[in-house]
């Protein structure tokens, strides 16, 4: 396989058409405004990139048809558009941090790792991280992007309150206090309630983190010791190419109490502690990932994978990615591992982490603890959406719900019935987006079609 950086991310946005008094250009053509992987080119170059909420409602009032961007981190279409995309990458302002609440505020466009600096400076944290600091706080939330431990739900799971630009223009504000089950089908959007222009989050007391990888876990012991395996940390990963019978590597990620001296075994369950910082892929330099060696730091420096300061550039991968219910993991995973031949050719590593439930009606993990089966995979799309049928037929008795911003085949009438609030979404979308201004083939396709 030949070695490529894994987890890549692009930091330019390339932007088109403009409406009057709002800040586009149509310098690039269609055919080059991409996602940050650079497998799909977007269905158009109308990208407006509004300041204010005020500029927001008006674009929104002009356009037929329209999709949000964040970051530009899906692997699918689900923000696309053959017609308008508006940019949040303006709205990133760091709105209030309220103290006594213990929430922040921010712009729909913040970026975690733009966040989480000013957050550690005041006392502050929030529950968990995503692999890169990199991606919008308000994307990932939308498709239910998550970190990893068995006590902590998705990043959307912090959202308190949500603020967007409906289909009319009009300002809604939700809050899970004051709006119950309106703001549970509003957090996990998907894009199709409006444009997410704001969002509070609830915090946390800022702590102090250490991580250390073991190396080459026997898969005998995942087997019957799976539980204790993944709760051996405030936040765990396991990393395998499935072809051998160990996990490659063991990550661990622990919160560390002030004056606390924590001295990690030599072994875990028959792995061996490593004795350097490793990739993911272990060929590759370790230099870009976050401090491992038992050395203390904030949490924000240790639970991504990738550190903070790093800012990749754009990546030749694919990524697929598939939740199953927790107490049922061990046999999805040797599902999977049926397959290794198969996948060998496609894989660079897949990572392995756990997700506690949550409420959001949308929510990959709604009411059901789950583990979530992730693939990086060569850019290789031919060969990658063969594969995919193949590998959700395996994982179709585990009732595997991919993510939404990553590469999957499930039929739509599949993917419909393992959501058993889709009907109150439908009809949540419908009050706030009647005529279908947010909509694209994506989500008619996923969540309105009959195939």
């Amino acid at each position: 396989m030949k070695k490529r950086t894994f987890l890549k991310l692009t930091s330019t946005f390339m932007t088109g058409a403009a409406l009057a008094n709002l800040s586009c250009s149509q310098d690039k053509p269609a055919n080059e405004l991409r996602n940050w992987a650079g497998n799909l080119t977007y269905g158009t170059a109308n990208v407006f990139e509004p300041k204010t909420v005020g500029e927001v409602q008006e674009v929104v009032k002009k356009c037929a048809r329209l999709r949000t961007l964040g970051t530009r981190h899906c692997f699918n279409r689900i923000a696309d558009s053959p017609d308008n995309l508006i940019s949040t990458k303006h709205l990133n302002s760091l709105v209030s941090l309220d103290t006594q609440s213990k929430t922040v505020t921010v712009g729909g466009g913040m970026r975690y790792g733009e966040l989480c600096r000013h957050l550690h400076q005041n006392g502050f944290a929030i529950h968990n991280l995503a692999s890169l600091p990199h991606i919008s706080v308000a994307g990932a939330c939308a498709t239910a992007t998550h970190g990893s431990g068995v006590k902590n739900g998705n990043l959307a799971t912090s959202i308190s309150a949500i603020e967007f630009v409906n289909a009319n223009g009009e300002i809604v504000s939700l809050s899970r206090e004051k709006n119950g089950d309106e703001f549970y089908g509003a957090v996990v959007g998907l894009g199709c309630l409006g444009v997410v222009t704001q969002v509070s989050l609830d915090l946390i007391p800022t702590f102090s983190m250490q991580q250390e990888v073991y190396l080459n876990l026997p898969l005998s012991q995942l087997e019957n010791h799976f539980e204790e395996i993944m709760s051996a940390g405030y936040s765990v990963s396991l990393f395998t190419d499935w072809q051998t019978q160990n996990v490659n590597q063991v990550w661990i990620k622990r919160k560390i109490s002030d004056g606390e001296s924590y001295t990690a075994p030599k072994e875990f369950f028959g792995a061996s502690l490593a004795t350097k910082n490793v990739h993911p892929i272990i060929e590759i330099s370790a230099e870009n990932c976050t401090e491992q060696m038992s050395i203390t730091g904030p949490w924000y420096e240790r639970m991504p994978h990738f550190k903070m300061d790093f800012t990749p550039s754009s990546g030749e991968e694919l990524q697929a990615e598939y939740f199953v219910p927790r107490p049922r993991a061990v046999d999805a995973l040797k599902a999977v591992q049926t397959l290794k031949d198969e996948i060998k050719p496609l894989l660079m590593i897949s990572e392995i982490r756990t997700i506690a439930s949550d409420n959001l009606w949308m929510s990959t993990c709604f009411q059901q603890d789950s583990v979530a089966i992730h693939f990086t995979l060569n850019p290789n799309t031919d060969g990658v959406m063969k594969f995919l049928p193949k590998l959700e037929e395996k994982l179709a008795p585990f009732g595997a719900c991919p993510h939404w911003g990553k590469l999957f085949t499930l039929a739509p009438a599949v993917l419909q019935s393992r959501y058993p609030k889709l009907n109150d979404f439908k009809q949540l979308v419908n009050r706030h987006d009647p005529g279908g201004k947010f909509r694209n083939d994506f989500i008619n396709t996923n969540l309105y079609g009959n195939a």
